[in-house]
């Protein structure tokens, strides 16, 4: 859980908390410094995503409320929606059936859920006391009053699914937090997202909702004027780091200040946006908020040139694979273009490339189809294996390329891949990211102990089998062009695949550099060096530290990066075409 104040981080380490300054004086603690903003209202709404803990924040309020004489009448949007039954059928179409992963991204809005007769009679509604209505969608309920949105990010989310401590959006049903998940991402947070789109300009306090014993909180003014500023400058977005069948040991031995007591670390999610937070700071008070906010309110000096084509979804993602002393990751590929529209209703689909941090013991990647491929037999051997849990000889079928620092190996969507053991992946992909088609997974259980879901069958209505031979290491390993260079500088293209949505550029540099956006949004990750200085025309600056992830808006225009390692430092950068 976000601490409520910035710890303390080791100088020159790599930073779990990183914050955007919103200036002094601007978060508060405690819901006793919002009663000066209660008085005169006769309606406070407060809103809030799903996985919100409404009933011990009400307390929390209610109290404060109480000891300063203000009588107080809640009502929760709960008893505004329809039935749970009939939300069931409503959201049914969407959810795939007994696919155990996918579903479809829905069409529904959050009003869909409501009973309008309900609402009608809670907007004619008066009180002698202050009514408070609580609970997601609490803003649909009357066109005045007080605005509080109450936020949760998607890591804290999840955790709370996982302990079985909250449910889906209009159900008081617990599902397995698989179903949950899926449930999550293709309804519910589509349609809470649709809401904070809708209500972004009217809020008028921002909660911080991981906290229940304290509220954290900003003004909506000042929430709104710190993200035009962070839209025009330089920010990190706060990683959160998972475990996996597969994980390894490099990121426990590299990034201090992680839980300990796991089996491993997996993943880094360095910035897969539909789930990672912003982190605002105020005199080391820390408030975070989902990245959504940031998207629906400055879209477009975010995204720049390719904000036609995207809207508000932010096109790219990195994340940290860590295999050092772990396992193959599974064999498998995402979908094509066509597919993941017509099966799943995304906007585009999961591309992806392999760059390379750090190797050791011969490392390797599973990448695209050996000369003498065989469909048929490749495929009656994944089947078997599936039923009767046999071994599958991977490299008679698949090639095992050698992996080496700063190795980019190019994945497209319908390409056969993954990182075999001791790699730590910088992938760097398009946003899409649970469209993972898995074949073959080396008769493992997950850490839950039961079998990962493999999806042979739609992974054979992907695979491109002409993607084989001596065409892989010519075609689907990048060749770094060296583009331009300086005095003590050098930047290379590295080319990605001709289906490719995104590009990347590599800067070497020993002193400084300077960057132009050229009205693209850049994300950029420390591939080599101890930390760098990063100044932007907006006034912010900030330092980074090796492996760390961060996002000049296109907006920001020039930037300036100068290197504080005392030895040669590289950058790489990704964009969209």
């Amino acid at each position: 859980m976000l601490p409520l104040r910035k710890p303390f981080v080791q100088p020159g380490k790599y930073d779990i908390y990183p914050v955007f300054p919103a200036g002094d004086h601007h978060i508060f603690i405690g819901a006793e410094s919002l009663l000066p903003y209660f008085s005169r209202q006769s309606v406070i709404l407060v809103d809030g995503y799903t996985g919100v803990y409404f009933d011990q924040i009400r307390e929390n309020i209610h109290a404060a409320m109480k000891a300063s004489g203000i009588e107080a009448e809640w009502i929760s949007t709960l008893g505004l929606m329809k039935s749970p039954d009939v939300i069931e059928e409503l959201v049914a179409p969407f959810l795939g059936g007994d696919d155990p992963l996918f579903g479809t991204r829905t069409n529904l809005s959050l009003p869909d859920f409501f009973d309008t007769k309900k609402l009608e009679i809670i907007r004619q509604k008066r009180s002698e006391k202050v009514t408070l209505i609580y609970g997601p969608g609490a803003a649909l309920a009357r066109n005045d009053g007080l605005l509080l949105y109450i936020d949760l990010p998607k890591n804290e989310l999840q955790y709370r699914a996982r302990a079985g401590n909250i449910t889906n959006l209009g159900t008081d049903l617990r599902f397995s937090a698989k179903a949950m998940y899926k449930r999550f991402y293709f309804v519910d947070w589509i349609v809470l997202n649709r809401h904070k789109q809708d209500i972004c300009h009217r809020i008028d306090f921002m909660i911080d909702g991981q906290q229940t014993d304290e509220l954290i909180w900003m003004s909506g003014k000042h929430l709104r004027e710190t993200l035009n500023r962070m839209s025009r400058s330089v920010f990190r977005v706060r990683p959160w780091f998972e475990p996996g069948a597969w994980g390894g040991t490099w990121i426990k031995d590299h990034i201090p200040g992680l839980i300990s007591d796991v089996p491993n670390y997996a993943w880094s999610f360095e910035m897969i946006v539909p789930e990672n937070g912003l982190i605002l700071e105020s005199n080391d008070r820390m408030l975070e908020i989902s990245f959504d906010w940031l998207m629906y309110l400055e879209a477009e000096a975010v995204l720049g040139d390719c904000h036609s084509r995207f809207g508000t979804e932010f096109p790219i993602r990195f994340d940290f694979l860590d295999t050092f002393d772990g396992g193959n990751l599974s064999v498998q590929v995402h979908p094509r273009e066509d597919y993941i529209r017509w099966h799943f209703g995304e906007n585009f689909t999961q591309q992806e490339a392999y760059y390379i941090l750090d190797t050791k013991n011969e490392a390797h990647v599973n990448l695209g189809f050996r000369e003498d491929i065989n469909p048929e037999i490749f495929r009656f051997e994944l089947e078997k294996s599936e039923s009767e849990k046999t071994e599958v000889d991977i490299p008679a079928y698949i090639q095992q390329l050698p992996a080496s620092k700063h190795d980019f190996f190019l994945i497209p969507d319908g390409m056969v891949h993954g990182s075999g053991t001791n790699n730590i992946v910088l992938e760097i992909s398009t946003t899409p990211y649970i469209f993972t088609f898995k074949m073959y997974d080396w008769l493992r259980p997950d850490l839950n102990g039961k079998p990962r879901d493999l999806n042979i069958a739609r992974a054979f209505d992907n695979l491109c089998f002409d993607r084989k031979g001596e065409m892989i290491p010519q075609e689907f390993l990048s060749h770094p062009v060296l583009l331009a260079e300086g005095k003590d500088w050098k930047k290379y293209h590295l080319p990605t695949h001709p289906l490719h949505l995104y590009d990347v550029h590599r800067y070497h540099f020993n002193s400084e550099i300077e960057i132009e956006t050229h009205n693209k949004c850049h994300v950029l990750n420390l591939v080599e060096g101890d930390a760098i200085r990063v100044e932007t025309s907006a006034g912010v600056i900030m330092d980074f530290h090796y492996a760390e992830t961060f996002v000049i808006p296109a907006a920001a225009g020039k930037y300036r990066v100068i290197n504080l390692s005392g030895k040669e430092s590289i950058l790489v950068a990704a964009f969209m075409k």
